[in-house]
């Protein structure tokens, strides 16, 4: 299977603030914007890996600077590291303010996606080439935080053989 570079998997799309898409405070709905980031995400995945692809996480979103209805927001998304079939999504969001053309990093986000066969198992995906220092950034870190990943799976399955399916009206 041919390695591919992070630019073969890059998504871009910038789009307005409407009233509907802010909370109040005035400022993007976070909720919107993890909406987009997943679907941005997974389009990047898809393309990677030329397979069906599912979300195996949402690794970290952090919201760094308000968003307001004077802004465009542009996302950025691109492969930034590869198991064997698993496929970790960075994505970057950047805010306009469209009067003064003053731009900044608004959020940042990565998640994992598990590359599917037609029998819906886990398949292999191709491995990432980086080429720009962003890139090149992001691919040497990417084995950390897959470790990370691991250990908070983990964790994660141990604290939710707490949990309960009771109906809580009962």
């Amino acid at each position: 299977m041919e390695a591919k570079t992070c630019n073969e998997s890059r998504v871009v799309r910038t789009s307005r603030i409407f009233p509907n898409d802010v909370n109040n405070h005035n400022t993007l709905f976070g909720g919107k914007l993890m909406s987009d980031v997943d679907m941005l995400a997974s389009i990047s995945a898809t393309r990677h890996s030329r397979k069906e692809c599912v979300t195996a996480s949402t690794d970290s979103v952090d919201f760094l600077s308000p968003i307001t209805p004077m802004d465009s927001v542009c996302f950025e998304s691109f492969v930034t590291w590869t198991g064997t079939s698993s496929i970790e999504v960075f994505v970057k969001i950047i805010a306009e303010n469209l009067k003064t053309g003053d731009r900044k990093i608004a959020a940042t986000a990565f998640l994992t996606f598990v590359a599917l066969d037609d029998h819906g198992k886990p398949t292999a995906v191709p491995k990432i080439i980086p080429e720009t220092e962003e890139e090149k950034k992001l691919y040497e870190t990417g084995h950390e935080r897959a470790e990370k990943r691991k250990l908070h799976r983990k964790s994660s399955r141990e604290l939710a053989s707490y949990f309960t399916t009771v109906k809580p009206w009962e």
